[in-house]
């Protein structure tokens, strides 16, 4: 099954007992990721070329690219 003419499949997908929501893909040849929402309103997505990108829903973000590079972000609103 492809979601809206994406260029992925849903394999897995579920909740736990926190209420967290976890979604895994499959892109075929490119490989696989996932992500995970969270309650607290934090999210985190593993992309199947090896980058991630993780934001905590209250300003902080950070993104790591398939080469290990990491670039943080803090902008909280006020």
């Amino acid at each position: 099954m492809t979601s809206n003419g994406k260029d992925y499949t849903y394999t897995g997908h579920g909740t736990n007992d926190q209420g967290n929501h976890h979604c895994s893909r499959d892109y075929g040849t490119s490989g696989t990721g996932y992500h995970y929402s969270n309650t607290n309103g934090s999210y985190y997505y593993s992309n199947p070329n090896g980058s991630t990108y993780y934001n905590s829903g209250t300003g902080y973000s950070q993104y790591t690219t398939p080469s290990g590079q990491t670039h943080k972000s803090n902008s909280s609103s006020k």
